[in-house]
């Protein structure tokens, strides 16, 4: 059987959107559907697998396709030192078997997941030991950005990294007001920026509150960083906002490969490939492991496509 009222459902994706990101942030919750027997099945779009090896699987075929690859060892809000070393020995084996391998990809890294919440001085030397190492391999470290509570100490450590390493991109997050100022300095210092909307929950006092003011603001940073940025990645799907960037290329003449879009696994698979075939360079985030519940929950709530198709999976049984 089908789903009847699209219409009418997407007049709950504001509530949709709201409780998923809800979700997101309860523990009980997540121990209980990361053990759930359907949870590989209604996955598997979104999440490359478990394994490292999953992943790398993922990634040789987006390499055969002309995709670039960004993995992401899942995890985040680490309560033990013990569970950022592993997070750090993760990011190391995925940095090797893209150097040996000489895939076309990068790691994606939470500072929470290196332990910033425990110990900041051992958070700096784990991404220290990725930042080093991804610069010997030839690649480099996506900085996640997480919500708006650990924004300055995540920046404060990117520009450390870059200047000393010179392998770190920052992620700045559109919907944040701060974002203009953060995107002119990291430009100023020549650090690379991915720049997303954003996908927590924060108070309309220091975020914009509604889509049409973040895509606005996410237009706004996107040309500053096309002109004056250094090898800038725009992490979005919007169709809209896709067309305004190549308007500004081609108006700009700026090259092909002096930028990049960034999409997530699984999400919009007829733009990646329109984009692909223009001669654009897109990156997909590939998240992979076990920790996947916080991930997929924000995905959920970021685009109702992604709602509805998780309701269909569900409705199949």
């Amino acid at each position: 059987m089908r789903l009847r009222g699209r219409g009418r459902l997407s007049a709950f994706i504001p509530f949709l959107r709201g409780a998923f990101l809800y979700l997101s942030e309860r523990r009980a919750s997540r121990r209980l559907i990361e053990d759930s027997s359907v949870a590989h099945r209604l996955t598997r779009r979104f999440i490359a697998g478990r394994r490292l090896e999953d992943a790398l699987d993922v990634i040789r075929g987006l390499a055969g396709e002309g995709y670039l690859a960004s993995l992401d060892y899942l995890g985040e809000n680490v309560t033990a030192l013990a569970d950022a070393d592993a997070q750090r020995i993760a990011y190391c084996s995925a940095l090797d078997r893209i150097s040996r391998e000489r895939l076309p990809g990068t790691i994606s890294v939470k500072v929470t997941a290196l332990g910033l919440e425990i110990s900041e001085e051992a958070c700096r030397s784990n991404m220290d030991t990725l930042a080093r190492l991804a610069a010997a391999s030839g690649t480099r470290v996506e900085m996640d950005m997480e919500s708006s509570a650990y924004t300055d100490r995540n920046l404060a450590i990117a520009h450390e990294m870059q200047a000393r390493h010179g392998s770190i991109r920052a992620v700045i997050q559109a919907y944040l007001y701060r974002s203009e100022s953060d995107i002119d300095l990291l430009c100023r210092e020549r650090v690379p920026v991915r720049l997303c909307k954003g996908a927590y929950r924060e108070p309309p006092a220091i975020a914009w509150p509604d889509k049409q003011s973040v895509d606005a603001s996410f237009v706004r940073l996107m040309k500053t960083l096309l002109d004056r940025g250094e090898y800038p990645a725009l992490a979005t799907h919007d169709d809209a906002i896709i067309e305004q960037a190549l308007t500004h290329v081609r108006a700009r003449g700026i090259a092909s490969d002096a930028f990049e879009f960034e999409m997530l696994y699984g999400v919009r698979r007829d733009l990646q490939r329109r984009l692909r075939d223009a001669g654009c360079r897109v990156r997909l985030y590939v998240p992979y492991g076990e920790a996947w519940y916080p991930y997929f929950m924000r995905r959920l709530a970021e685009r109702p496509a992604n709602i509805l198709f998780l309701l269909r999976n569900l409705w199949r049984g």
